[in-house]
């Protein structure tokens, strides 16, 4: 099953036709909204150097879960 998902707005012009793999194997600075000095400080700081790795990170998985389980709190 193909799955089709438009990213135009998540990513920088140049990445938006770009493969999946050149995606995530890419600087955290092709995501619209993370400039090079950003990207440059996540590797720094967490030693993020892909999207890959980002998205991958323990830190923001926690937060993510976090933030959903959030919403399921009553």
């Amino acid at each position: 099953m193909a799955v089709s998902v438009n990213l135009a707005k998540a990513l920088d012009k140049e990445f938006e036709d770009k493969s999946l793999k050149e995606i995530l194997d890419a600087s955290p600075a092709a995501l619209a909204g993370i400039t090079d000095a950003k990207a440059a400080a996540l590797q720094e700081l967490l030693g993020i150097k892909t999207i890959r790795e980002l998205g991958s990170n323990k830190f923001f998985a926690v937060a993510g879960v976090l933030v959903a389980l959030e919403g399921k709190a009553g």
